[in-house]
């Protein structure tokens, strides 16, 4: 399958449930991809470009309000995709960051379904502390990752490559052997790039019964070419 194949099997994405807290996660069968990544990272507006759905995932300014696990369904209940709440909020109680905490450790650690995480960073302010500590975790659980970097339309081209280039090595410095690429929700710029990953993972040719899976997400990584789930501050 191509990654124009997989998007539009990613374009059936319907909302399921959010869960406040782990125990009322849907069954642990199938596939899920986990989108995490710093508050006004860009999550909801990455899934809903992902998914050619406006409204799919919509941002909250109240976090104490929106904080639960997100769980859509890819045209199928076998592959999910899980919008995780955002990490380093500062302008929250100590004892909600704890309960988050909690919540999203024992759900990354716990979740048997979970088989890839796609890690999102700001281009302009890539992998700061917290997203550096959530990828040592994925490398030591062996989950693979993949990591984007949004808003990259914020940037011109050059300075766009140059960020790139950047977060590899650092990257690479920080021994997380993991693939990377640029993403603009504003301008659908990576779209294609994610939806082979997406596909990938999720196993997306097999609701098909016996079409194959092109191995397009490794050379996808590096290039560049309803109801309502509500997620804290993008």
């Amino acid at each position: 399958m191509t990654s124009q194949d997989f998007l539009k099997k990613i374009h059936q994405t319907q909302f399921l449930l959010s869960a406040p807290t782990f125990k009322l996660c849907p069954a642990d069968t199938g596939y899920e991809v986990a989108f995490a990544g710093r508050s006004n990272a860009g999550k909801s507006s990455a899934i809903n470009t992902i998914t050619h759905q406006k409204q799919l995932a919509r941002s909250s300014k109240t976090p104490g309000r929106t904080q639960m696990i997100n769980f859509f369904t890819v045209s199928d209940e076998n592959a999910r995709i899980v919008d995780l709440p955002g990490y380093g909020y500062a302008a929250v109680p100590e004892s909600m960051k704890i309960k988050w905490q909690k919540e999203l450790e024992e759900y990354l650690v716990s979740r048997q379904s979970l088989v890839g995480l796609v890690l999102m960073t700001d281009i302009r302010h890539p992998l700061k502390y917290f997203d550096e500590q959530m990828l040592h975790w994925a490398k030591d659980g062996g989950l693979p990752v993949h990591v984007l970097l949004t808003k990259a339309d914020k940037l011109k081209r050059g300075a766009q490559k140059a960020a790139l280039l950047a977060t590899k090595k650092q990257l690479e410095a920080l021994d997380l052997p993991f693939s990377i690429q640029l993403f603009s929700a504003l301008k659908k710029e990576g779209v294609h790039d994610l939806a082979a990953v997406l596909g990938d993972w999720l196993h997306l040719s097999e609701l098909d019964g016996n079409i194959a899976t092109d191995a397009i997400a490794d050379d996808a990584a590096a290039s560049f070419d309803g109801t309502q789930a509500v997620t804290a501050n993008d």
